[in-house]
């Protein structure tokens, strides 16, 4: 309960930096749909944005709220978009995709002006790592993946349904959940992963946020760049 008062004070404090007319990249997971739920609010009140989804959740979602949306075939600049982490670091770098949409929630962060983040206080860590980092593979490349990235010494779990069959993106790709322990160089790790072919992207977001507002207790914590983005 504690947390989703949190997930939710963080959500909607985030409202402040959607501005009329604004082209809004809508996250995936849950705090980021609680603010898809408060923007739909907001649109009740005159504010006009057009939405472009990281995920095809995110996208029922928003269209059950009466959020008009878009693509980036339409529109390859984002004004503002509003996700949430599974962990950040005091640098702002994140693991992303415990929801499976990490793929799609970079290309809309690379796209955007402003990347602002929302999240309880669980997901604030000093280094990252203590969640599983998911990697996004093609199905082809499923098992030399695991084991190159086993060689670099984490356990790697191909991830599931319940059912047992392999869990499978919106793009139609499978991910694996890849515990290092804490991971001291996330830039380092990153370029090794993207350099292994077969993977389509990993979890590791580095200088691609603006702001990240964490909920705490009663409060709203900000936390800012000290650096501009690249």
């Amino acid at each position: 309960m504690a947390n989703d008062q949190e997930k939710e004070a963080a959500a909607r404090a985030s409202l402040r930096f959607v501005n009329d007319g604004d082209i809004v990249g809508l996250g995936s997971g849950s705090t980021a749909e609680c603010a898809i739920r408060l923007l739909g609010e907001r649109l009740k009140s005159g504010l006009r944005i057009r939405g472009i989804p990281t995920s095809v959740r995110s996208k029922e979602l928003a269209a059950s709220l009466g959020i008009p949306l878009t693509t980036l075939d339409d529109y390859q600049q984002i004004d503002v978009t509003i996700d949430g982490a599974d962990e950040f670091d005091p640098e702002l770098r994140l693991i992303k995709g415990g929801g499976g949409a990490l793929l799609r929630e970079k290309i809309i962060a690379s796209a955007s002006k402003k990347v602002v983040i929302v999240a309880d206080s669980s997901k604030q860590v000093q280094v990252l790592g203590k969640f599983p980092m998911p990697v996004e593979v093609i199905p082809f490349a499923q098992a030399l993946i695991a084991n190159k990235i086993t060689a670099l010494g984490a356990s790697v779990t191909l991830r599931q349904y319940v059912d047992e069959n392999p869990f499978v993106t919106d793009d139609g790709h499978r991910i694996l959940d890849c515990r290092f322990g804490q991971i001291p160089d996330p830039p380092t790790l990153a370029h090794t992963l993207s350099d292994m072919p077969g993977v389509v992207e990993h979890g590791l977001f580095i200088n691609m946020v603006n702001v990240v507002l964490m909920g705490k207790g009663d409060e709203v914590m900000e936390f800012r760049r000290l650096k501009p983005r690249d």
